[in-house]
């Protein structure tokens, strides 16, 4: 097997294991908000602690990417991933959790970024658009952890030894990757007198628009399962399948994905996956019945699935020659949506209750699906041209 094929065999199942890992925590939070009595407001707290650690190892991991190349940041991001997924289930307070979380962010940070990175590179090695399956493989995985977790809450399995046992299978499963992970150079130096120029404003307005889509993501990973279980009264096994729903939906819609922006073209499918994103929350919070919410966040994660994916693809063709540092730009930007967008929830869920809160992400669809035009300024041609 060519080290192409097996670099995005082993890239593959790096983004599988971080997408279970989110899975697993998400299924998991109702019972750790319970566990430690935290209100809807307290356990924002500690999800901005998650999401300031992340933010930090976003911070570091483009210079530390360029200069030593991905795969050598991603292969130990990824062994850390699981070891450092146990210490937020072990946690006796608030305070304790918002340390266990932050030093998990930061890892989780690091681990999206280089895998990002790596992904582009295998698609300009294969020399064809396959950024869209490495995101369905991360949704299955988001699919797979929830399902895990799921389980584990309804066989009454605690908090602490469920992120226990899938912290050590993800330690295994990331040491088997590492074997066969894509070796990357470091970057080569900026031209000298490089400026930002109309392209990097292009590309802080693409991070801006994955931003709000990734609210949405964010708010499936960390309010669908409280939204159900506390504001629609259903137990935490149920409640764990609103985003097993959308990990579907989403997996669903990215496989098809490429295929779809090809028949379709990238901006008709970017706007067309708003307005579904936005009317299928939308509809369900009005309907407010467990089935309803179950379906709605389904519909959201079908909306969601394919415009992350086009947005990366199309900073990719906008700096070909430097499409690592175009990815960084826009992934650190975009995921900023995921981490903050839940905690942004959180504190309005506090002044006006979850339900409410849960139509910012509804709006910010409706806003990506008026910005799909701006991926029209470059894709006047296929990734892999050349």
């Amino acid at each position: 097997m060519d080290p192409v094929r097996r670099g995005r065999i082993a890239t593959s199942l790096v983004f599988a294991v971080f997408g279970a890992v989110l899975g697993v925590w998400t299924a998991r939070i109702p019972a750790v908000k319970e566990g430690l009595a935290l209100s809807d407001g307290r356990l924002s707290v500690a999800l901005l602690a998650f999401a300031a650690g992340c933010i930090t190892g976003m911070a570091l991991i483009g210079r530390l990417t360029d200069r030593f190349g991905s795969s050598r940041v991603l292969v130990p991001a990824a062994l850390l991933e699981g070891l450092l997924l146990v210490p937020p289930g072990l946690a006796g307070g608030l305070v304790t959790l918002c340390v266990a979380l932050f030093v998990f962010g930061a890892v989780h940070g690091t681990l999206n970024i280089a895998m990002n990175a790596n992904a582009a590179e295998i698609e300009r090695a294969m020399e064809r658009p396959v950024m869209s399956s490495f995101h369905a493989i991360y949704s299955i995985g988001g699919f797979l952890g929830a399902v895990i977790g799921s389980l584990f809450a309804h066989s009454g399995v605690s908090v602490g030894a469920t992120l226990a046992t899938v912290g050590l299978a993800v330690f295994v499963l990331a040491g088997l990757a590492a074997r066969w992970v894509l070796p990357s150079a470091p970057a080569p130096a900026a031209p000298a007198g490089a400026g930002p120029g109309g392209r990097s404003l292009l590309l802080v307005f693409f991070g801006m628009v994955v931003l709000c889509t990734l609210v949405g993501e964010g708010a499936a990973a960390d309010w669908s399962a409280v939204y159900l279980r506390d504001g629609l009264g259903t137990s935490e096994a149920f409640a764990a399948w609103g985003y097993a729903a959308f990990a579907i939906m989403m997996t669903a819609g990215r496989v098809f994905g490429d295929r779809a922006a090809v028949r379709f073209g990238p901006v008709p499918l970017v706007r067309a996956s708003g307005l579904i994103a936005a009317a299928g929350l939308g509809v369900a919070l009005l309907i407010g019945h467990p089935v309803a919410g179950v379906l709605g966040f389904g519909l959201l994660g079908l909306g969601l699935s394919c415009v992350a994916p086009q947005f990366f693809s199309a900073a990719a063709a906008a700096d070909p020659q430097r499409a690592g540092r175009a990815l960084s730009t826009v992934v650190s930007i975009g995921y900023a949506g995921f981490l903050l967008g839940p905690v942004a929830i959180g504190a309005a869920a506090t002044a006006v209750g979850l339900s409410a809160a849960l139509w910012i992400p509804v709006a910010l669809a409706v806003f990506v699906a008026a910005a799909a035009g701006a991926i029209g300024l470059v894709r006047r041609r296929p990734v892999h041209s050349g």
